[in-house]
């Protein structure tokens, strides 16, 4: 008699497919961030914080960059963790909360604080799913 060990590939994988998962989530995320910017700033909303226009390519560069820092984080989880899923979620849910700080209290119109702050939901939306489905529960 033999036994077969299944498993979900949609919530466990390998290092490597997470990763990648990873930095494809991250250039959507950035090309997200970007197109909502633009869309925002051409519906009128001023790009603007602290008399210093934001490009809107800046969107995607630091949407990059902190995505794949999240990334790192799940690689530690990956590897460090006991449930890496549960623990990336939590924490990626506390640092996005964490991100809108800073837009609150930016130097900004009403308009531009909400929509930097939609980039943030955005690009957690984006990534935080598609990398905590490559984790093991």
């Amino acid at each position: 008699m033999t036994t077969t060990a299944t498993t979900n590939p949609a919530t466990t994988s390998t290092f490597g497919v997470m990763i990648r998962a990873g930095v494809i989530a991250a250039v959507a995320a950035s090309a997200a961030t970007m197109a909502v910017a633009a869309a925002g700033h051409a519906a009128g909303v001023s790009l603007d914080m602290g008399g210093a226009p934001i490009p809107v390519a800046g969107f995607g560069v630091l949407t990059a960059a902190f995505s794949l820092l999240g990334v790192v984080i799940a690689a530690l989880l990956f590897r460090f963790a006991r449930r890496p899923q549960r623990t990336f979620v939590r924490t990626t849910v506390v640092l996005t909360v964490l991100s809108l700080v800073p837009d609150v209290i930016a130097p900004a119109g009403a308009a531009t604080k909400v929509l930097l702050m939609l980039t943030h939901l955005v690009a957690a939306a984006i990534v935080i799913p598609a990398v905590a489905r490559r984790l093991a529960a």
